[in-house]
């Protein structure tokens, strides 16, 4: 048995069926069997860390549970000669912190094969800034630029003020895109055309409220974070040609379309999963987050939270009173 100690958030079903959260000491011995053993400095918080973090079983099946499904730190010790102790790595997606113990705890124990060296462009604490959100928004962007060029039209980013619509909005802008930034908080255009937004209009300016099946064509491609309504009016808007991503489902997993955007107008609909990311795919995306695509908002996007204060920036999270990334950390 390891006896080390470490801290983590655990969240745990009491026998009322009421989740709650507390950060406490775990041994090491507890967490489950992988090949690399990482002490983790710094994590951050996803959308789908709160749903874990409040005992949504869609997530996370068994509790308790520590969530958190990035991680960056060093490895102590690893069983496979590809990664070695004093290493520096980062780990998101895959299954950790949804069924296997996550990155709010000082200490996670993976499989090898999900573990990514640090590039060399980025510190630990930059990584999980960026973290799934900017995983997820490097993968969206890297299908709008290979199919629309700055010059064919402005890029319409939905859910902005989000992780993933953050990073994407400062990215666009850093490659020399005309960002149009949606959202549905009063105070966002301040902050997005601090990241770069060209102009910031209000989800309801978006919303398609009638039922034809084009709209006018205000776009050349869009990056939608939040499904449903929004992305429907957006494919509608898209300019021929164009190129819509689509990785959130947080307004509704339904889409309400006919097919005329796609056979008349020729738009591509791109999928993006960054959980199953394959490995390739994964670290080159990383390395452009690390060098061409690095911007200099990170910090300006970001709040810092201790293990402590987490679980209070997971209920705003769930409110919807966050905008960008919150970086957990586990330093201290």
């Amino acid at each position: 048995m390891d006896a080390r100690k470490f801290r983590a958030l655990v969240v745990e079903e009491n026998v009322d069926g009421v989740f709650t959260r507390t950060v406490r000491e775990r041994y090491i011995s507890e967490l489950p069997a992988g090949e690399v053993l990482i002490r983790v400095e710094y994590s951050s918080l996803n959308y789908k860390d709160a749903l874990s973090a409040s005992g949504n079983r869609g997530v996370t099946r068994n509790y308790p549970h520590t969530p958190g499904i990035d991680a960056a730190g060093t490895i102590v010790a690893s069983t496979v000669e590809e990664v070695r102790p004093g290493d520096t790595v980062i780990v998101t997606s895959y299954d950790l912190g949804m069924n296997t113990s996550g990155g709010f705890g000082q200490y996670i124990r993976v499989p090898a094969c999900w573990v990514i060296p640090l590039p060399s462009g980025l510190t630990l604490k930059e990584s999980m800034i960026l973290g799934t959100a900017g995983l997820t928004a490097g993968l969206s962007v890297s299908k709008v630029v290979a199919g629309v060029s700055p010059e064919e039209g402005p890029v319409l980013v939905t859910g902005a003020t989000g992780g993933v619509g953050s990073v994407a909005v400062a990215i666009l802008a850093k490659l020399g895109y005309e960002v149009i930034a949606v959202s549905g908080k009063a105070d966002a255009e301040t902050y997005l055309k601090g990241l770069g937004a060209k102009e910031v209009i209000d989800r309801g300016q978006l919303t398609d409220q009638c039922a034809r099946p084009l709209l006018k064509v205000r776009w050349a491609g869009v990056i939608d974070t939040v499904g449903g309504d929004m992305l429907a009016a957006a494919i509608k808007s898209t300019q021929p040609g164009g190129i819509v991503t689509c990785c959130g489902n947080v307004a509704s997993a339904e889409l309400n379309l006919t097919v005329y955007p796609f056979i008349l107008r020729g738009i591509t609909l791109c999928g993006i999963d960054s959980q199953g990311c394959p490995m390739k795919l994964r670290q080159k995306v990383w390395a452009k987050l690390a060098d061409a695509w690095k911007f200099d908002a990170m910090e300006r996007l970001c709040h810092v939270s201790t293990l402590e204060e987490l679980s209070d920036h997971i209920d705003a999270m769930l409110q919807g009173q966050r905008k960008g990334r919150t970086l957990v950390d586990l330093t201290g």
